[in-house]
């Protein structure tokens, strides 16, 4: 068990290590989108992917944004606001 768990994180690290993000998508100021606009966009990310397939104009992430804030929020709103962690939570029957 122990064994399995440490070879999802290393696996979730050294996938992390791949992991970029632009200087263009990351910006400052008082229009970028920061956490709350992350929050907000990872709350209605079922519905925005869903509108995304349909509509070019419709996008899931905002860019730019203010970067690691931003991804923050939209990870706090997927899984907390989304029903993420909800789904994870529910117990099994014992028998």
């Amino acid at each position: 068990m122990i064994g399995r768990i440490a070879a999802a994180f290393a696996l979730a690290l050294l996938l992390s290590a791949c992991a970029s993000q632009i200087d263009a998508g990351v910006s400052a100021g008082a229009e970028v989108p920061g956490f709350w606009w992350g929050l907000w966009h990872g709350f209605i990310f079922p519905w925005a992917w869903i509108g995304s397939l349909f509509s070019p104009d419709i996008a899931v992430y905002a860019v730019p944004n203010t970067g690691g804030w931003y991804d923050f929020g939209f990870f706090v709103g997927i899984t907390v606001l989304g029903g993420g962690s909800f789904f994870g939570s529910k117990k099994r029957g014992s028998g």
